[in-house]
């Protein structure tokens, strides 16, 4: 299981909330056969849309990040509840390019940097929120960041991680997504500012034996920080036979009825590879319906 840890200042002017993904990311790579750099990319994507869902304020609120940056992987999308349970998946689960020259997974070659990064707010309103902004760097960490600032106003620094074994098995993977409330004082800046320079790879600590609560608790060192939550998050996905009978039915009468030529429909679902089977009368059943 995951977990996520968050932190408030003392002066509530600076939250900041951390995940231990490990468990998270390796379920990526068990359920979607990915190769060390998807590992990565997509486990990051995953770990950061959990930070961004787990800020949700209402239960059946969800929040859905998409990057097409152009690259090998194509597009990536990843869905959080309000409680950081994430899913997620990509186009191509396998992509194999050099190394970056310091010898790490090159994961903005991945992705690439020629494109964006939508965010999709469901927060039970008539329409959605959707935000989008140009990628920086197709690292993730620095895309959500610049994201917050550009799209949504509202400074934050959000750090991504994901350690892949040479036999592809996940040795660590985490984050954290910090944001300061626009009535946080210079001095909380400054001391922030510190804090995140000390901090050169969130699974560098984790190797040391740093926990979510650890790592959430040293950004804001300083300013007397305490703990607000501390959940378990998994990787979850709600799809079901009921909902997949829903989206066959969406495609109305004449797609259907070509459906049921054949004597079975297989619908898979993307981000648990959960196969749910119709027969032709199953098919023709739902016109009905």
């Amino acid at each position: 299981m995951g977990r996520i840890v968050r932190t408030i200042s003392k002066d509530a002017s600076v939250v900041c909330s951390a995940i231990d993904g490990t468990d998270i990311v390796s379920e990526i790579e068990k359920i979607h056969g990915t190769s060390a750099v998807v590992t990565a990319a997509l486990g990051r994507l995953a770990m950061g849309t959990s930070l961004v869902g787990f800020g949700l304020k209402d239960e059946g609120d969800s929040v859905t990040l998409r990057i097409n940056g152009g690259g090998p992987i194509g597009s990536m999308t990843a869905v959080s509840d309000y409680m950081g349970n994430v899913k997620c998946y990509c186009d191509n689960n396998i992509v194999e390019i050099p190394l970056r020259p310091d010898g790490k997974l090159n994961v903005g070659g991945a992705v690439g940097t020629n494109g964006t990064l939508s965010v999709i707010k469901d927060l039970g309103l008539k329409e959605p929120y959707i935000g989008q902004t140009e990628l920086v760097s197709g690292e993730i960490a620095e895309d959500i960041t610049e994201y917050f600032a550009e799209s949504e106003q509202t400074p934050t620094v959000c750090a991504l991680g994901v350690l892949v074994n040479p036999d592809l098995s996940v040795k660590r993977a985490g984050g954290f997504l910090l944001q300061l409330l626009p009535f946080a004082p210079d001095e909380s800046i400054d001391v922030i500012e510190r804090n995140i320079s000390k901090i050169s790879s969130v699974t560098r600590l984790m190797e040391q034996g740093m926990s979510a609560e650890d790592i959430a608790l040293m950004t804001l060192e300083g300013l007397e920080p305490n703990v607000l939550d501390d959940f378990e998050v998994n990787y979850r996905c709600d799809c079901s036979r009921e909902r997949t009978e829903r989206i066959l039915k969406s495609l109305g009468e004449k797609e259907l009825r070509e459906l049921a030529n054949d004597e079975e429909t297989e619908v898979k679902c993307h981000f648990c590879g959960k196969a749910y089977k119709f027969s032709s009368s199953e098919i023709l059943s739902l016109i009905e319906k």
